[in-house]
Formats: structure tokens, sequence, C-alpha cells
């Protein structure tokens, strides 16, 4: 079965592949549309193999909350390069990975390449392995969020941070501009200044412990007498707590108060109550191994 140029045109639309790639497929599949995009996946299929073992570090971190702001998503994709999380189709990818996961609720990521990608008739893995090979760089969803509440989401820098924030409040409440300021301006003090916490209430009695050891020592070595060393360590953990805690750091867009303070007075202004109850954080790449170009390298297998 011939093929056109036509035909070339349609598959590389409906793929995103190159126009070599498609003739080979409906070169392989006798013009058939159906059998070049299987053949095109069946490709992928091996490609993402080979690109499985390649460091992905770079990406995008990406946050979103339903059209009622009561649930929120805040997920992690990796790609190669920072130019690829530049790229349209990738940050498609993600936004759709994002949909899927504020839908159907997946346990983990496992369970999420197995969930239907939402607008698709793909599987979110089948839609990955696409993406692979049309982008050509490895790519991995590395991790997710999903909070139930009244959820704020924050994007910090085009995806190098997101944040997403949990209140327990009033419908009435959070449907006010007001409130949604306050999420966005809480958000941007969790990109800023990475609490580790929600509240002191929420540090492990271990990490408190470790602290107390800590302002001891230092407070031993000043040589104070063991009154003054007792006042000491408690006024040196309360300050480490206060910066590590959410609700207890100072606000950074006004100094004078705390981020509990100024909740409290958005919660004033509008005539109820207004409680943190959660925060996520993800920060893109962090804690993985960055890749290590060698160009020189690069270009040799390139002429091999």
């Amino acid at each position: 079965m011939a093929f056109t140029a036509k035909d070339v045109k349609e598959l590389r639309e409906k793929t995103g592949c190159g126009m070599m790639d498609c003739k080979k497929a409906l070169t392989a599949s006798d013009g058939d549309m159906n059998k070049a995009m299987d053949f095109l996946r069946e490709k992928g299929l091996a490609a993402a193999t080979k690109k499985a073992g390649r460091i992905a570090a770079e990406g995008i971190a990406y946050a979103e909350t339903s059209a009622d702001g009561k649930v929120g998503v805040a997920i992690e994709v990796n790609a190669e390069t920072d130019f690829v999380a530049k790229n349209a189709m990738f940050k498609g990818f993600v936004k759709t990975c994002a949909d899927t996961v504020m839908e159907q609720n997946p346990a983990d990521v496992e369970a999420l390449l197995q969930c239907k990608a939402c607008g698709t008739d793909e599987t979110v893995d089948a839609l990955l392995k696409e993406k692979i090979l049309t982008i050509g760089e490895n790519i991995k969803i590395r991790r997710f969020e999903r909070l139930e509440g009244h959820v704020a989401s924050y994007i910090h820098a085009g995806g190098k941070i997101c944040v997403l924030v949990n209140f327990d409040t009033t419908d009435e409440i959070a449907a006010k501009p007001e409130f949604e300021e306050m999420g966005k301006n809480i958000g941007m003090q969790i990109a800023a200044m990475n609490p580790e916490y929600l509240d002191d209430a929420h540090v492990p009695a271990e990490v408190v412990e470790h602290e107390k050891k800590i302002a001891k020592e230092q407070a031993v070595a000043s040589g104070k007498p063991e009154k003054v060393i007792e006042k000491m360590v408690v006024g040196k953990v309360k300050k480490t707590l206060k910066g590590i805690c959410l609700v207890d750091q100072e606000y950074v867009k006004e100094g004078k108060q705390s981020v509990g303070q100024y909740i409290d007075s958005v919660a004033k202004t509008l005539g109820g109550k207004i409680t943190a109850s959660g925060f996520t954080r993800f920060e893109k790449g962090e804690g993985l191994e960055k890749r290590k170009d060698n160009f020189a390298e690069e270009i040799t297998n390139m002429v091999k």
C-alpha cells in the first residue's frame, strides 16, 4: 500500500516524530497509518529502554489546583537538559500527568504510570515512552503529592520550585480574593524560606533533642554558669525551631510579624478562622546527581 507526503505529514502531526522516522514507519507498515503509529510506539519502547540509564536531573516542578480549590497537585518530572524543560511538548506532558493525578488519585508513581492519561486513550507509561522517543531525552516522573482541603499552589521561577499549601477554613472564606492572595503569599514564603515543618508540634522529638544537645555544647563552651546555660539552651532551641517551622517563621513580605500572625490577620479581616494544615515543596532536581556533559566526547561519538 503506497503512501503520500500528506500521509507523512499526518503521521508527524499525530506523533510529533521526525519526518524520516514517519517515512520509515509508513514504509515498514505498507502505508497503514495505525500500524505505522504502532511501529513508532514499539520503536519508542526500545529508545526509552536505551535512554533509561541516562541522568535526568533537570525538568519541571509543577503545581496546580482544581477549579474549586479543594484539590491540589504538586509533581516533579525530570529530563536531561534545561532546554527540554522549556519545551512546550514536555510542559504539556507534565500538565497531563498532574491532571491525571488530580482526577484519578493514584497511590504512587508506579500506579500513575498505569493510569489512563487525561485527554488520551493511552496510559501515562505509553505516553511517557512516546515523549522520550519524540523529544530524544530520558524523562522520569519522580514524585507527586495530592492534597485535599482548601489548597493554594505556587510555582517559582518557571518550575524551579513548586508549592502546595493546605488550609482549614470555610468555603465562603476560601472563595474570597483576599484568601487567594494569602495562599500565594504563603506559597512564596515556603519557596523562599524552605521550612521543614508546619509548626513545633510536628517537629520529631529526636530533632528537638538533637538541637538541645548542640545548643548545650555551645553554651557549656561559653563558660557561663549552669543557670545561664539552661536559659541559653532554651533560647537557642526556640530560635532554631522558629526558623524551620512555617507558622513561626518571620513573614518575609512584612518582617514585623510571623507567618501565623499574618494568617490570623487575614482571617480577622475576612471575619472567620484560617489555619494552615499542611504543605508540600518540591525543588527541581533536589538531591539528584547532575548530568556532566563532555562535549568533545559527544562530538567524537557522533562522527563515528
